[in-house]
């Protein structure tokens, strides 16, 4: 068979089509569930279990080799290519989620469990048994390879999830029909036209949803917020979406909530300003990590003296947010225009473990929740031992821990992290209609008693000597539990397994 060598070809596009849904499906669980490592664990470990299955089951398949290889190459682009939007979706109106999301997992592996064991059953008599193993099985791992770097670094980034989705899937349409000319010899003359018919009804239908991939993620998205979408992007690192209702702007990351603009000033006055209150000097250099919608520096240029302020946030997309919506820009007081402020796009765990800038007087921290493992590192005892490096002795910080009443132990962890850390710590804590009770870490490296007046001459909408004093009281049932509470630390992330245990009784 000439053709053979274009066969070997159809191996690297078949692994990495298959390895892209894998990853498909673990995104989207990841995204819409948290838990990226549990999330991507259960999925691979279901999706190879159904290779495993589709291997075996190969062997029933024991007359019309091409023709079935075919069909099942047509069944993996319909399925694989729109596994990202019926999941998406799936999230968002059924109850019955995991049922869908690890029966589109199983089925799409044992389909791709079939792919190679009947192609390597085709070629068995062009080449040698070995040299034949040999090849399919490299040709394999290469496209696997493929498919995980071009996943993270173009795909998600450049097509999102949903067109990703539905272009892979046309990819495989294409290998299918492809494949009645390579195997034509080997495929009923009156078979022919019949698969490359339904080969070419399979790629229109999903190039038609790929036309509407905006409108299958805008329909999944109305289906998960209340209110109106005004701006949605896929960014490398996470989707962001924008909603407009009667209470005013919301930002979601992933889904979740990271202000509404009705209350917000409320959390960013708690988290910015004990800072400030409890250094002792004229505060000019300060540092905030996370916060790339601006609101935290809103508050920090409130203060004359500050002439610096150097802001990390991993993702470009979220610092650009406040020009991409102005409504946003409006609410931030457009503060990443201000001279004094620079923003870098990077890692923070990697910036402040290669970065040695001058001394901060002041360190904002202002990271989404500890709902997996990626966030979980910059909550360890190594994330704090490395900010320390940048800090001068008499530097304050401020970090956001997740609600004290919700996650009692998650917030009391994060209070033991810092002390192992070196820190001297006391905890508050504040109320924000939007998210309930809420928690925040008030360190300094010396020994301190907590201030009990917020700054003067401030503007401030929210705090007062009142609720200022109050932000360090707390009721019975958020102190500090009984029984031992664990480090996080980097190879334990015990914070993460506290956290999703606790969430997760509020989100069934």
């Amino acid at each position: 068979m000439k053709s053979t060598p274009l066969l070997f070809l159809n191996v690297i596009i078949i692994a990495t089509c298959g390895l892209i849904y894998e990853l498909l499906a673990a995104t989207v669980s990841s995204y819409v569930l948290g838990d990226s490592v549990t999330q991507f664990s259960l999925i691979i470990g279901v999706y190879l279990f159904a290779m495993g299955v589709g291997s075996y089951l190969s062997r029933f398949i024991e007359t019309g080799l091409a023709e079935r290889f075919v069909d099942i190459e047509l069944a993996v682009a319909v399925l694989g290519g729109v596994s990202a939007p019926l999941l998406f979706l799936s999230f968002a109106y059924i109850s019955y989620f995991g049922i869908v999301l690890y029966t589109t997992v199983f089925l799409v592996g044992v389909l791709v469990g079939l792919e190679i064991p009947l192609l390597m059953r085709i070629l068995k008599d062009k080449l040698d048994f070995k040299e034949l193993v040999s090849r399919v099985l490299a040709l394999d791992y290469i496209g696997a390879l493929v498919a995980s770097m071009m996943f993270p670094l173009f795909l998600v980034p450049r097509l999102g999830l949903v067109r990703t989705s539905l272009v892979f899937g046309i990819l495989n349409a294409l290998v299918g029909i492809w494949a009645t000319w390579l195997l034509e010899p080997l495929i009923a003359r009156n078979k022919l036209t019949a698969l490359r018919v339904k080969g070419f009804v399979v790629i229109v239908l999903l190039a038609i949803g790929l036309i509407k991939a905006d409108s299958l993620t805008t329909l999944a998205e109305d289906g998960l917020f209340v209110d109106n979408i005004i701006f949605a992007r896929s960014s490398q690192y996470q989707r962001i979406v924008v909603t407009k209702g009667k209470l005013g702007y919301s930002l979601f990351l992933n889904g979740n909530l990271q202000f509404n603009s009705f209350d917000e000033y409320r959390y960013h006055e708690a988290l910015v300003h004990p800072a400030f209150a409890a250094f002792e000097g004229t505060p000019r250099r300060v540092l905030v990590l996370g916060g790339g919608d601006g609101l935290a520096v809103r508050e920090i240029l409130k203060y004359p003296s500050v002439e610096f302020v150097q802001l990390v946030d991993l993702d470009p997309e979220m610092t650009r947010i406040a020009y991409t919506v102005p409504a946003l820009g409006e609410l931030n007081h457009r503060s990443f225009d201000d001279p004094r402020v620079h923003v870098t796009n990077a890692d923070a765990f990697v910036w402040l473990d290669k970065e040695r800038p001058e001394p901060f007087d002041i360190a904002i921290v202002d990271f989404p929740d500890p709902n997996n493992f990626a966030l979980g590192k910059l909550y360890t005892t190594r994330f704090y031992n490395l900010l320390k490096n940048v800090l001068s002795p008499s530097s304050a910080v401020v970090i956001q821990t997740t609600s004290p009443l919700i996650a009692r132990r998650s917030f009391w962890c994060v209070m033991r992290t810092l002390e192992a850390a070196g820190f001297t710590v006391r905890p508050y804590q504040t109320t924000v209609p939007s998210f309930g009770i809420w928690g925040y870490a008030l360190a300094r490296l010396e020994p301190f008693d907590p201030p009990r007046h917020p700054p003067q001459g401030v503007e401030l909408r929210f705090l007062n000597d009142q609720t200022f004093a109050s932000l360090f009281e707390f009721p019975a049932d958020t102190t500090q539990p009984d029984g031992e509470i664990e480090v996080n630390r980097l190879d334990n992330q015990a914070l993460v397994r506290y956290y999703e245990s606790e969430w997760r009784r509020f989100e069934q």
